[in-house]
């Protein structure tokens, strides 16, 4: 096997051909060591390997190109900031079937269960809430969660996620990180198609169809279609899920410089017996309950329906020779439709009977949970329109891009609850089977109705300073404005962005950026009013390696984090409301590294490995959010044995540290705490014909049990789990 690597003006040269085993264990313990290559630049012209060559790369973990970051087409390596590609092959490898499932085995990235159907996710600290597809941002309420991480990966090609600030692409800054989903897109002029069907652990049933078909006999126009259904029950008792999801798509070649892509996506997901909240964590006495991992306090009336509609159409042109207009365009809908109970409160040991928190608050206030029926829905219409390409200037050639953008996000939600009491639910120990009457529920109010306007001009530049030195600079103007029942807020800001990259030679950069930080919040203090935008600085410096033309990126990055007005829990109810009053604090630090190597170490093996370990803390030395883990490492890796090529097998490992909470209870403040712990996975595919192939994936190998919510009730993570895929492809 050879190496081909690329030189910065776009030639390509052979390189040595060390053992890549020895190549990366000197990329992770020694990044200062590089490895000789030819001087001169030799073009390399291989007809015998490119169809191969083609195949191995859509089988590859990484991605060569994204325009992840800076909105402008770059190799990862060009890019000063931290960068994580999944890729659609890695996917379907780790049976990642969710944006949730991609978000578990993304390196740097946590999670927080709420329940059993609301899931936030961190990174560096702080909580993710923008979601892209295609570019085009939906921010989200947890309080009102849509169950975004739900979203059905088999209609995406892949998920990019950049970590830390991101206001040049998104118009707000929020240092955690911004996801991005690439849609699937009609590219075959043949007919051409997969279907897979799928069985596993609690009656899992899942069956997905992806075919292409060129629409004119040259193929200029093209459709995909995707369409899937999933009916599983789970280790909760009583659970069980149903979803439909469906993507068409259409793409066409209008000319030599114009295409057009225009599609619908829609997704269903009806829920019963969900969970709202976990299980009691603690007696009254201050000791810990422990429980199977299947038990659940839902009641057997709860559901949760949700439901997705999407329009899009992209529009491009390439004028200039080598610049490009693109004009993206969405309309999304989404709804949710939701009756569950909660409990909140403590058990007393003895009797079994439930003690609410706020008890000492005075009367009324002895509930030990509700129930509640909450909807809502949640609209997003945004355009955005940008150009891009390359210019000569003082004899070198530059890379530019321009734009703006313009969202509208209406959130309405309306609900009403009943307070559950000690007496009208009785002993905690003879509920079973979600045997509790359905309240007589009273007519839905509305509890929030808003409308969030952005508008947003950016403009960036990459300047080739010198043969091994680039500069980008870049800028966004946003307008950010929201209407609420009660007030207005407008802001206006600038979010500037600065970053610097020096190739060290033909694998090898360093780099360093800086933004700014501008993040609206969804917060409220004890008065009801929502608080002020989160501001602060970003930074990050690092070194960035490619190898085999791009097929394998190594990233080593340190950053920093300084922000103020970061809401955080007060721990007491706003009047007349069920939710948790913050309030805004300053001199909110986080700092850390990360590494991340990812991609082909050969033709026949795969691999993505990254570790993470930050601290984070505010003005006085208190640790922020020490319920998520500040060191973890993710490793995932598979391989096709040469001796048998139509095996292949793989695995591999989650591992985090302790994570703990610290609960401010009426009875002291009592510590809950998981310490901690390493999942497994394993998995192998077996392609029994040229078209036909089985696969097999074990998930938590050990069954492992482990809390994946300290800051509040317990809500267990998934035990072990087992399933077996067959796929077709013609």
């Amino acid at each position: 096997m050879s190496f081909i690597n690329h030189t910065r003006d776009g030639q390509r040269q052979p390189a040595a051909t060390p053992s890549l085993l020895a190549a990366c264990i000197a990329m992770a313990l020694m990044p200062t060591v590089t490895f000789a290559a030819p001087t001169e630049e030799t073009v390399i012209v291989d007809g015998s390997a490119s169809t191969d060559a083609t195949v191995d790369e859509k089988q590859d973990y990484s991605v060569k190109i994204t325009s992840a970051g800076t909105k402008m087409q770059m190799v990862q390596r060009d890019i000063p900031q931290s960068v994580t590609i999944v890729s659609e092959q890695r996917m379907e490898d780790q049976q990642l079937q969710t944006l949730g499932d991609v978000m578990d085995n993304t390196m740097g990235i946590s999670k927080n269960s709420a329940d059993s159907e609301r899931a936030s996710y961190y990174s560096r600290g702080f909580e993710i809430d923008n979601y892209m597809i295609d570019g085009i941002p939906t921010y989200f309420e947890s309080r009102w969660n849509m169950g975004d991480a739900q979203s059905d990966t088999a209609l995406y090609e892949r998920v990019e996620v950049v970590r830390g600030a991101t206001g040049l692409m998104t118009g707000t800054g929020n240092p955690s990180a911004a996801i991005n989903m690439v849609r699937k897109h009609a590219t075959s002029r043949e007919f051409t198609g997969n279907v897979s069907a799928e069985y596993g652990s609690w009656n899992k049933q899942r069956y997905v169809m992806d075919m292409q078909s060129p629409l004119t006999a040259d193929g200029n126009v093209r459709s995909r279609i995707v369409a899937g259904y999933q009916d599983s029950d789970s280790w909760l008792d009583r659970y069980n899920q149903k979803k439909t999801f469906f993507s068409g798509i259409v793409d066409a070649d209008l000319g030599d410089s114009t295409s057009l892509s225009a599609g619908y996506e829609y997704q269903r997901i009806d829920t019963n017996d969900q969970t709202w909240g976990g299980l009691p964590r603690w007696n009254t006495d201050g000791s810990l309950n422990h429980y199977d991992r299947a038990h659940s306090t839902a009641p057997e009336w709860a559901y949760n329906d949700k439901e997705f509609n999407k329009f899009y159409a992209t529009l491009k042109q390439r004028f200039a020779q080598n610049w490009q207009a693109t004009l993206n365009a969405t309309h999304t809908q989404a709804k949710f439709d939701s009756k569950a109970m909660y409990l909140d409160a403590y058990v007393d040991k003895s009797t079994g009977m439930l003690v609410g928190p706020y008890a000492s608050y005075g009367p009324g206030y002895d509930y030990v949970g509700g129930t509640g029926w909450n909807s809502g829905t949640r609209k997003v219409d945004a355009v955005d329109l940008f150009a891009d390409g390359g210019y000569e200037l003082f004899g070198r050639q530059h890379t530019a891009m321009i734009g703006g953008s313009y969202s509208r996000q209406t959130n309405r939600y309306i609900n009403t609850w009943a307070n559950v009491y000690p007496d009208e639910f009785g002993s905690f120990y003879d509920y079973e089977d979600g045997r509790f009457p359905e309240t007589n529920w009273g007519q839905q109010l509305v509890a929030q109705d808003d409308k969030t306007y952005m508008k947003s001009l950016y403009a960036a530049t990459r300047l080739t300073l010198a043969d091994p030195l680039h500069l980008i600079l870049g800028a966004r103007y946003t307008n950010w404005r929201v209407d609420t029942m009660s007030y207005e807020m407008e802001k206006n800001h600038t979010t500037p962005y600065a970053g610097l990259v020096y190739d060290i030679d033909d694998n090898w950069s360093a780099y360093a950026s800086y933004t700014s930080i501008f993040q609206p919040q969804n917060y409220r203090d004890s008065s009801g009013r929502y608080l002020t935008p989160v501001t602060g600085n970003n930074y990050e410096a690092g070194l960035k390696s490619d190898w085999m033309n791009s097929r394998l990126t190594t990233t080593l990055s340190i950053f920093r984090i300084e922000q103020d007005n970061v809401g955080q829990s007060t721990g007491r109810v706003i009047a007349g409301s069920t939710d948790i009053a913050y309030e805004e604090v300053d001199g909110t630090v986080s700092r850390g590294v990360e590494f991340e190597l990812n991609g082909a170490l050969t033709d026949n093996w795969q691999m993505t490995f990254g570790a993470t370990r930050y601290i984070a803390d505010d003005s006085d030395g208190n640790a922020v959010n020490p319920y998520l883990p500040r060191t973890s490492i993710k490793l995932f890796t598979r391989y096709r044995l040469p001796a048998m090529p139509a095996l292949t097998v793989g695995g591999g490992v989650n591992w985090q540290n302790r994570v703990y909470s610290d609960v401010v209870t009426p009875y002291g403040t009592w510590r809950a705490e998981q310490g901690s712990y390493a999942l497994v996975d394993l998995f192998t595919r077996y392609e029994v014909t040229k078209n036909f192939s089985l696969q097999g994936n074990i998930n938590n190998l050990f069954d492992k049990a482990y809390d994946t919510n300290v800051q509040g009730s317990l809500v267990y993570g998934e035990p072990r789990s087992v399933s077996v895929t067959a796929s077709y492809q013609f």
